[in-house]
Formats: structure tokens, C-alpha cells, sequence
């Protein structure tokens, strides 16, 4: 498959390991900042791959790892009022909240529904005329158009039974809020691309200035991301600090121009919290005054107790890159993706299920990078 298989062949992934292990010379710590990403590295290996030298850290790149506790239990309380239809990606249903998840809502009789497009929600609610449709719209800039979208068409139909409950976060202020932390480890970044083919890359080039750190937009495949490795260990052992584009088959400088237009059209920018990591300013995005009828936040006006993380889950210090998820005590002993304490071990793209799934216990991956070391 054109783009797939050839990023995946093993005699050029094992060429570019060597050629990343031939440039460091250094201690280098990287993190990308997808959960995707995130999800090909643990699943294909690639940290072992990689020299001691270099270490890859996990970022706060899971849209549904970083959707607040007193999110999900807005969704869980909206699903549960009468003649409410509430439409979500299947990866939210399992997240657990203060004391309940969609799943659970759905198991008390809740209407909640599973759709892969808020194009879905908008037909659910023409076909349900007499029943209030929400969409739980969560991402990052990946999923905004196609929201965007939705909103937009519900207004033009005056379809006046639909609405979001959103809950949209973005990548650049996330970078910034991890390196203006006191404990923060990490001197590069491989970006994620799908964000990138929406935005571009033009915001990323303010923070590899001010914060002297380059960046490399990268892709999903492993020779994707062993590439923009490669390009990151290149610019830190020559001190520069500038982005880079490794994913030019998707990806170009000023992103989509008519996706942002839109997103821009419907939404404005505004504070986010960030489940595990607290308030982030200008992090997230809402609803524009003019689209305030379909913000289910504001239309159901839902009052909430205080959430309260799991004291047994350190999820925040794992997409802040300060851990690895098998530092947590919980960590597939109390915590499994049938039993979680925390969204990134329920999500396909949080790193405590990755882990959990492709078997990365801390005795495996040092004995693994051990022999990788004595291999080379």
C-alpha cells in the first residue's frame, strides 16, 4: 500500500536506527507529543531501537487521555437526562469520571451512542426530531474542521435539537505549559503531523525560538518517526533549533487554509483544562457567541460537584514525560484497561495501554535496551 508498506520495511528501518545511532554522542531526551505516535513507538519497538543515549518520552497527544474528570461527568449527567441522545467517539465510553463513565450512564439506560463523525449526530438528530442529539467533541486541531462543519450545517438547517458538549484542546500551548515546567527533561519535539496537515507548522516556529529547542513535524509509521528522530539528534548535536517538516507528503507550512477558516468561523479560543495537568491558558477552544444554542454546556446548564482525580494515578506526570507508565504502582495491577484508574489506559492512543498491550514492563525494556546497546 502506496505510503504505508514502504515506512514499514525492516532492512530501512534498521539503516536509519544505525544512522541515528553513528550521529548521538550525547544524553538526548525527545517527546512526541501523539498519542498515535506514541502508540507506533511502544508497538513497534522503537525505543530499543534507538542508543541509550537517546530517551523518548510520552506527551500529552491522547485527545481522550487529557478531557477533564468534570468533562466526562458533564457528558455522564447529560446522557442521563430524559429525551437526551449522546453521541460520542467509542474510545470516550470507557473513561472513567468521579464515579461514573458513559458506559456506565449507558448501562443505567442512558441513549449513548457510538457514531464515527459528528456528520453521524447531525443525521441521529434529523431522525429524532422530538429527542435533544449532543455531540461529545473532543481533539485536538485534527477534529475541529469536521466539528466545525457540523455546527455550521446544524445552524444553516436551523436543526435547533442538535448540540456539543465540547471539549477541544490544542498542541502548541500544551508544548509551552511542559517546558515551563521546573522538572521539565525534555530538549526536542516530534510533532503531530495530522494536527500540522490542519494548522501547519508556522505557530511551532515561535517556540523553537523562545525556547531554543527544534522540532520536527513527523508522521506515524515507524520509519516516519525514526526519520524525524534522526532529524532532531541532528540538530541537537549541531545546536540548532529550528522545524522542520518530515511529513512533506501530508503536511505543508501554511496547513489547510479552508479548514481554518472554518474552525475559526465557529469556534474562539479559550482556557482548557487538561485531565492530569490542570488549566492551560488559551489551550482549548468554544463555541463562538453566535453558535451559544447548540453549546450543550450552556443549553443544559448541568451544575456539577467538584472532580477529583484518582489518588492512585500519576496519568498527569505520565503526559507531562516526567514518567513512564510503568512508574505507577497502579500500573496493570490495579489499573488494566478492563479496570482503569486513568484515560490513558483506555484509550488506543494513551501510553499506559500501550504499554499494557505490547507487554513494556520496566525489566523488559532496560533488559531490551541493554542487548540493543551490546548489539551495537
Amino acid at each position: 500500500m502506496k505510503f504505508l508498506d514502504e515506512y514499514r520495511q525492516y532492512d530501512s528501518v534498521q539503516r536509519m536506527a544505525l544512522e541515528i545511532r553513528r550521529k548521538t554522542t550525547r544524553p538526548w531526551t525527545i517527546m512526541e507529543v501523539c498519542g498515535g505516535q506514541t502508540y507506533t513507538i511502544v508497538k513497534s519497538g522503537l525505543q530499543e531501537l534507538l542508543p541509550p543515549l537517546v530517551s523518548l518520552v510520552h506527551g500529552p497527544g491522547c485527545p481522550v487521555c487529557v478531557t477533564p474528570i468534570a468533562m466526562i461527568d458533564r457528558a455522564v449527567a447529560t446522557a442521563l437526562l430524559p429525551l437526551v441522545i449522546l453521541c460520542s467517539f467509542g474510545d470516550m465510553l470507557r473513561v472513567p469520571g468521579s464515579t461514573q463513565s458513559l458506559l456506565d450512564a449507558k448501562s443505567l439506560g442512558a441513549d449513548v451512542r457510538i457514531v464515527y463523525s459528528p456528520l453521524d449526530a447531525l443525521q441521529i438528530a434529523r431522525a429524532n426530531p422530538t429527542r435533544e442529539t449532543v455531540f461529545f467533541a473532543v481533539g485536538f486541531e485534527t477534529t475541529a474542521p469536521a466539528n466545525a462543519m457540523a455546527v455550521w450545517q446544524a445552524a444553516k438547517e436551523n436543526l435547533a435539537n442538535f448540540s456539543m458538549l465540547v471539549s477541544h484542546v490544542l498542541v502548541p500551548p500544551a508544548m509551552k505549559a511542559v517546558l515551563a515546567s521546573p522538572d521539565c527533561q525534555v530538549q526536542a519535539f516530534l510533532a503531530a503531523g495530522h494536527a500540522c496537515m490542519v494548522t501547519g507548522y508556522e505557530e511551532y516556529v515561535d517556540i523553537a525560538q523562545r525556547y531554543r529547542i527544534p522540532i520536527v513535524v513527523t508522521g506515524f509509521e515507524p520509519l516516519d518517526l525514526l526519520e524525524g528522530v534522526l532529524m532532531l539528534i541532528s540538530q541537537l548535536e549541531e545546536g540548532l533549533t529550528i522545524v522542520e517538516n518530515q511529513y512533506t507528503r501530508a503536511v505543508q507550512k501554511v496547513g489547510n487554509l479552508q479548514a481554518q477558516a472554518r474552525v475559526s468561523e465557529v469556534f474562539e479560543i479559550t482556557h482548557r483544562a487538561w485531565r492530569g495537568i490542570g488549566e492551560i491558558p488559551d489551550s482549548g477552544l468554544r463555541l463562538r457567541d453566535q453558535y451559544r444554542s447548540m453549546d450543550a454546556e450552556f443549553k443544559f446548564g448541568i451544575q456539577l460537584a467538584d472532580a477529583k482525580e484518582s489518588t492512585e494515578c500519576i496519568a498527569g506526570l505520565v503526559l507531562q514525560g516526567l514518567r513512564k507508565p510503568y512508574d505507577c504502582p497502579a500500573f496493570a495491577s490495579s489499573c488494566t484497561p478492563d479496570r482503569p484508574l486513568g484515560a490513558p489506559m483506555v484509550s488506543s492512543e494513551g501510553a499506559c495501554a500501550a504499554y499494557f498491550h505490547f507487554g513494556r514492563r520496566k525489566e523488559d525494556v532496560h533488559s531490551l535496551v541493554s542487548l540493543a546497546s551490546k548489539n551495537q
